[in-house]
This record gives C-alpha cells, structure tokens and sequence, in this order.
C-alpha cells in the first residue's frame, strides 16, 4: 500500500489549502483512494491507494503545486480498514510520516520511505528529483501542451487546440520533456510497484504523433 502525507510548506504564513488538496487528491484518486483523502492535522493530508501510478500522480500534483512537503511511504496498512484515512495505521503511514519529514529537507519537497523500499530508495529518490527538476524548468506554454496531451490529445490535436504548426508542438513538446516525463513515470511507478510487489502498468499509453 501506498500512503501519501503532505504538509504544507510555510503554513503559519499562507492560507490554508487542504481543502484545495483534498479535492485535487479526491479529483485524481476517484475509485482508486482505499479511503477517501482526509485531513490529519490543521494543515495535513493523507490519501492510501494500491495503485503505484496513482500514487505517483498525487505526489506530483500535490509537488506541482509548491505549496506542499510530499512524504510517500510503502508497505502494510493495518486491516480492517477504518472508516477514515486518518485512523489508519501500519508500516505505510508510519514511512509517509517519516519522509514527508525528509522532505522537508530536500531541494523539491518530496521523499519516499519504508522497509520494504530500502534497496530501491535512492534510485527512486533520484528518478522522483530528476523528474521534478525537469517539471521545474518547464514553461508555462509548454505545460500548457503537456497538459492537453495528458488529457489525450495526440500531439497534432493539441497543435491545432493551440492554434499552432505541428512543428511549433515539436519543438514545444521537446523543451517541456512531454516524452520524457512519460518515460520517466513509467520507470518510476515500477519501480514503486516492485517495492511494493505489486504490478506496474504504464503511467498511460505511449502514441506516436499524427
């Protein structure tokens, strides 16, 4: 199981967003949350999921914005699951605990944790900080094409969206990583589902341009 724990960065000084969190975390989880997002603390949320790719898109939704530290953490979750994220308890939430409290000494905000992590930690680590230092150079425009793909636009579909030259979304695509943000999520959640022994399955499906 996957336990996600953010906190939010400077909170004594900014207004409250966990109730912006909780709807981008209820917004992308769906049917996929073992329990619906939940506040823990006054400025803390939680979700739990099975699935390693859903995991990985709220850590990056949640780090996309700036406003959180991002704790992951990996293994067992006590069952019979209580009625809310915040009662839960095992190995999962105590490793989310742990690294959302690393993260908040890393350079991006986001930490994974958990035994059963431990050989894969710092190549995951490293894949999570490449990938968030690329997201971090991106131009406003080119996640403006990033996104329309996401959403499952071919690349020519969101050049016409945009009302631009295919070519012109080339080049875009090229300087916002489109591709190989894609790739490195697909590397990254199977390397989560490994640490979990779970299956991976691709972040999505990989198309090539019209």
């Amino acid at each position: 199981m996957f336990a996600i724990t953010a906190d939010q960065i400077d909170s004594r000084h900014r207004p409250d967003h966990a109730e912006a969190a909780l709807t981008l975390l209820t917004r992308i989880g769906r049917d996929r949350l073992a329990l619906p997002a939940d506040r823990t603390a006054g400025d803390e949320v939680q979700s739990l999921t099975s699935d390693p790719a859903v995991a990985l898109e709220l850590v990056l939704e949640l780090a996309r914005t700036g406003l959180w530290s991002v704790g992951i953490g990996i293994g067992d979750v006590r069952t019979p699951l209580p009625a809310a994220t915040r009662a839960a308890t095992g190995e999962a939430l105590v490793a989310a605990r742990e690294a959302v409290e690393a993260a908040k000494r890393r350079p991006w905000r986001v930490a994974v944790g958990g035994d059963s992590l431990r050989p894969r930690a710092a190549t995951i680590q490293a894949m999570l900080e490449l990938l968030l230092q690329l997201r971090e150079r991106r131009s406003p425009e080119g996640w403006e094409l990033y996104d329309l793909v996401e959403s499952g636009l071919t690349q020519a579909e969101a050049a016409e969206r945009l009302g631009i030259t295919p070519q012109a979304a080339s080049k875009r695509a090229i300087a916002a990583g489109v591709r190989l943000d894609a790739t490195a999520r697909d590397g990254i959640v199977e390397l989560l589902a490994l640490a979990d022994g779970a299956d991976a399955a691709p972040t999505r499906k990989t198309e090539e341009d019209a």
